[in-house]
């Protein structure tokens, strides 16, 4: 593990709330980019899901025991926040008001277009099971190896792959 990050976690769990701050802005893009793909585009449930993670984190930063890196214990409590969103909305798709909002609002054409392929990348990836987002998400999107991968939703490396190359192949049938 990143020495500067087991530095900060031993400061977070004294409670020095500063330390634990440096490590939210080291992890958030990373948090944020899981949990809006695994929640299909929706912004509301992607900043759900950001902010439990790190709630969910910082009260239990004193549980946090290094036996993984400190960013795979952060996916997987961004996981594990993602399945019990979906377990409460299954079928339910809802857009926010915001989010129709967001789209009227873009005024530079590169940010369309960006937003666009965004959106376009979270609508496949919505036709998937949440397993199979969780498994793009993390090797194709977050670039983490197999096996942080595997690690972060407690799988074997084989049933990692396994998982990916089903989830590459579901997501080219609807290409």
């Amino acid at each position: 593990m990143d020495e500067k990050d087991t530095e900060l976690i031993e400061k977070a769990k004294a409670g020095d709330t500063a330390s634990f701050e440096l490590l939210v802005k080291k992890y958030q893009e990373k948090i944020y980019g899981l949990a809006h793909y695994v929640c299909a585009g929706l912004r509301s449930e992607a900043d759900d899901v950001y902010q439990e993670t790190f709630i969910s984190a910082f009260k239990n930063i004193s549980k946090f025991k290094g036996n993984a890196a400190f960013g795979t214990w952060l996916y997987r409590i961004a996981a594990n926040n993602c399945w019990m969103k979906f377990r409460k909305k299954k079928a339910e798709k809802l857009v926010s008001i915001e989010d129709l909002r967001e789209l009227g609002d873009m005024a530079h054409p590169d940010e369309f277009a960006k937003k666009e392929l965004s959106d376009s990348v979270a609508k496949a990836l919505s036709k998937l099971s949440v397993d199979f987002r969780l498994a793009i998400t993390l090797a194709d999107l977050q670039g983490l190896s197999m096996e942080e991968a595997a690690k972060v939703l407690k799988i074997t490396v084989p049933a990692f792959k396994t998982r990916l190359f089903r989830a590459r192949a579901a997501l080219k049938k609807d290409f």
